[in-house]
């Protein structure tokens, strides 16, 4: 089972820019398909964007592409979502998670997720 310790979220303006960090320890890190995944008060989680082992293919929500990116570096067992011209309407706890078997944008998919790191844009 790998450990999920997410990082990087804040407040910021906006149109700012945040850099989440998400490392995991544990298991090999490489066999696995790590997503993002957003909640705000009163709402559902939703999916942000996901990238797969072996071929690092990437997806991401309609909201957020073109200003969020997705990238691993397996080396260092981490993945990171860079946000960009961030809007109030991302104000959320984002979630990092890992699948086992799937590449998906459904969070049924994943099996072990961290604890959050609290995203704020505003004035």
């Amino acid at each position: 089972q790998v450990q999920l310790v997410e990082s990087g979220g804040g407040l910021v303006q906006p149109g700012g820019s945040l850099r989440l960090s998400c490392a995991a320890s544990g298991r090999t890190f490489s066999g696995y398909s790590m997503g993002w995944f957003r909640q705000a008060p009163g709402k559902e989680r939703e999916f942000v964007a996901r990238i797969c082992r072996t071929t690092g293919s990437t997806m991401y929500a309609d909201s957020v592409k073109g200003r969020f990116a997705i990238s691993r570096d397996d080396a260092k067992n981490t993945v990171y979502l860079q946000t960009n011209n961030l809007r109030p309407e991302d104000t959320a706890v984002y979630y990092c998670a890992a699948a086992t078997y799937l590449c998906s944008s459904n969070s049924r998919a994943y099996d072990t997720w961290g604890q959050g790191t609290q995203v704020t844009v505003s004035n």
